[in-house]
């Protein structure tokens, strides 16, 4: 019975430490990423990939119909 109390706290011990760490390393990353600024304007040779083009709504609604969304 007591080596089996030994065990029961040495493996919530392991996950306790492995929770912590794992809590801990998800800050981290958090604090990295939450100043980096995603949507900055571009800089440089940047293209535009798609131009805004004035449709009708029986166009929209004809490609909205035909591919299926």
């Amino acid at each position: 019975m007591k080596r089996f109390i030994f065990d029961t706290c040495k493996l919530l011990l392991v996950f306790v430490a492995c929770s912590t760490f794992f809590y801990f390393g998800l800050r981290f990353i958090h604090s990295e990423y939450e100043s980096y600024h995603r949507y900055d304007p571009p800089e440089g040779n940047a293209v535009k990939v798609a131009a805004m083009e004035q449709e009708s709504l029986v166009d929209r609604m004809t490609l909205f119909f035909r591919l299926g969304e």
